[in-house]
């Protein structure tokens, strides 16, 4: 994939690129308490490619032992690969490594502060996840990723980081329960999500796109109004 990105055309470049950059600002700008140092967040955007790396091992295992038990259009081939190989795979290495970085950081000072990690590492994931798919299949699939797959991947984000958030005051609180049980929401809720996502993309029948389309501004109806909520009422946690 490197020798087609050095290939690739400026412009295709920024069009991979813009869609992430644009909702890595918005995000940042929502953080109304304390701005996150960039050495943190560009570090988050590398280790949201190293996701990328490690989730393609993870499919390319669980694709091979799908194909020795289900037939591709079987229903429980769909469902095992979109919501246990690619969703699992992409948003548990996402939150591993978030946490890695993030969790006993002191810059992690403010519950809003887990919204934009995660979004950042999700982004990051997407970022390099478009410039793969772009060098290969060009503008158009730029296109259409710009108003899909990026914004999906910063919604999982937002989902992630809502809960990853409240389980860092919860740990802070003296709460190992409530921490507990928000981080497995900050990995479930996510991988459900993306699951879905993947799932109704997957789908050909009459209305399989309309259906998918509507799930696409739902979840990112639902996240936008979550920036806000959980940005309005952001506190300090150390």
């Amino acid at each position: 994939m490197l020798s087609a990105i050095s290939e690739m055309d400026p412009v295709l470049i920024a069009a991979a690129v813009i869609p992430a950059v644009i909702l890595m600002v918005q995000v940042y700008r929502a953080d109304r308490l304390e701005k996150e140092p960039a050495g943190i967040l560009i570090s988050l955007l590398v280790f949201g490619v190293f996701a990328t790396a490690l989730a393609i091992v993870t499919e390319t295992i669980g694709e091979n032992i799908l194909n020795l038990l289900f037939d591709e259009i079987n229903l429980g081939y769909l469902i095992l690969w979109n919501f246990l190989v690619v969703a699992l795979s992409e948003e548990g290495f996402k939150l591993l490594l978030l946490r890695a970085r993030t969790w006993r950081s002191p810059n992690f000072n403010c519950q809003f502060d887990g919204v934009v990690y995660a979004v950042f590492v999700s982004l990051g994931f997407a970022l390099w996840e478009n410039i793969g798919y772009v060098a290969m299949y060009g503008f158009g699939t730029a296109l259409a990723r710009a108003v899909t797959a990026v914004p999906g991947h910063a919604c999982f984000g937002v989902f992630m980081g809502v809960w990853y958030g409240a389980a860092r005051r919860y740990a802070n609180y003296g709460d190992p329960v409530g921490a507990r049980v928000c981080r497995r929401r900050a990995l479930w809720a996510p991988v459900f999500i993306h699951g879905m996502y993947d799932f109704l993309a997957s789908l050909e029948f009459a209305y399989s796109g309309l259906i998918f389309i509507a799930f696409i501004v739902v979840v990112f109806l639902v996240a936008m109004r979550r920036v806000k909520i959980v940005s309005r009422n952001d506190r300090y946690i150390a």
